[in-house]
């Protein structure tokens, strides 16, 4: 009953309600927006790679070796050697090992020197393997694959001819222009570091470093032996067990013959995280504070409505309405329009996600589901339904006290 007539009353006040609603409506949708995607860039950030179990690189701190194995960011500080990444690749509980090596650019964007097995077993996102718009991975010695920002931004077609620097500037005075490579693929946009990189074999990073008599051979004989490098940046490995994780890692951290260290990418990763635990609580400080600022809109329009419903009020206490029960109608007014734009936030974030979802992966690497059905979507209405509550007390109060003046006034 009390519903009912609620819902009367607001129809009756529909143009200052609609606008109260429609401010509700976007400062619900930012809050569930920044909460949802505050929750799934955590998760989007640990899938920048996946089906990794282990990162082993030479002794330089979990997170320095995770910036740069898989962000691409920093230097390392030392490398493994070559046949260290071969036992590796012989340990029974290793399934696929993929070797890395950093150090060169091309125009700013890295140049990452690996073998053939990097496209089959890297993954990122959903264990999503790496797949190509154009061409085919590498074969020849002087082949390479560019990411699709790379091809993006410098306009790279399959065919280009590319020429790698030293260092990882975007400007070089120490160009391999005496080796340019050819691009024979490009890769499907994935959101992570692998758009912005430049894919090339072992051994060519090892052939542009060799001397140029040597190197010219090479070019000379394409069918001549491929260099085998000395040593490497990193390497990727998957396992056959994962309870074998941490013997594995134990192991190699007391490897003997070289300086390794081996690290869970999970573990690191939420150490990264933790680092920006500031910008996190930012966000939804911002968020709580547009739900504030519609609240205060809500409690208003309520407030400037009480001298219109001066005869309203009249008639409920004529009827025989007691003032609790005029209080009681105020606030559920106020929660019948902010459960509407609830409910009309939730459809427009799941049908705006659903919409952007492939455009948010590729252009910023935010792995976002349209399934924004959590616990802390409930928590979150929890919230805003007893913020609600709250703020409709004051314009309660005051249908509170004209209630009791129009029944000393009769």
């Amino acid at each position: 009953m009390l519903v009912s007539v609620a819902w009367r009353s607001l129809i009756s006040r529909r143009k200052t309600v609609l606008l109260t609603y429609l401010s509700l409506v976007v400062s619900i949708s930012v809050l569930i927006s920044v909460e949802h995607i505050r929750v799934e860039a955590k998760e989007s950030f640990n899938r920048t790679i996946s089906g990794v179990d282990l990162l082993v690189g030479a002794p330089s701190g979990d997170l320095n070796l995770l910036l740069y194995s898989v962000f691409r960011m920093g230097s390392p500080t030392n490398n493994i050697r070559y046949d260290s990444f071969q036992t590796l690749k012989a340990n029974d509980s290793v399934a696929w090992a993929v070797p890395i090596s950093l150090g060169d650019s091309h125009r700013g964007f890295r140049v990452m020197g690996t073998n053939s097995d990097y496209f089959r077993h890297f993954s990122y996102g959903n264990d999503n393997r790496l797949t190509f718009t154009k061409g085919k991975p590498f074969e020849g010695l002087f082949d390479a694959v560019i990411g699709a920002e790379v091809a993006a931004s410098l306009n790279y077609q399959q065919g280009d001819k590319i020429v790698i620097a030293h260092g990882i500037g975007s400007t070089s005075f120490v160009n391999h222009d005496q080796a340019p490579f050819t691009v024979v693929g490009v890769l499907a946009p994935t959101g992570t570091p692998v758009d912005k990189t430049v894919h090339v074999s072992l051994p060519a990073i090892e052939a542009i470093h060799l001397p140029s008599a040597q190197l010219s051979s090479l070019l000379n004989a394409p069918d001549a032996e491929h260099p085998v490098p000395d040593s490497i940046t990193a390497v990727l490995l998957g396992l056959t067990n994962k309870f074998a994780t941490f013997t594995l890692q134990r192991q190699i951290n007391n490897y003997q013959a070289d300086r390794l260290m081996a690290v869970l990418p999970g573990v690191a990763m939420a150490q990264l995280w933790e680092l920006m635990g500031s910008v996190e609580n930012v966000l939804r400080i911002i968020g709580y504070l547009v739900l504030l600022a519609s609240l205060f809109g809500l409690a208003t329009m309520l407030l400037a409505s009480m001298n219109e419903r001066r005869q309203e009020i009249a008639v409920f206490r004529t009827l025989g309405a007691s003032p609790a029960l005029v209080v009681t109608l105020v606030i559920i007014e106020a929660t019948l329009i902010a459960l509407s734009a609830l409910l009309t936030s939730v459809v427009v974030v799941v049908l705006v996600l659903l919409t952007l979802e492939d455009w948010l992966t590729a252009e910023y690497g935010l792995f976002l589901s349209y399934n924004i059905l959590s616990p802390e979507l409930l928590m979150l209405s929890g919230i805003i339904v007893i913020a609600t509550f709250i703020t409709a007390l004051i314009p309660g109060i005051e249908a509170y006290q004209k209630a009791l003046h129009s029944q000393l006034s009769d």
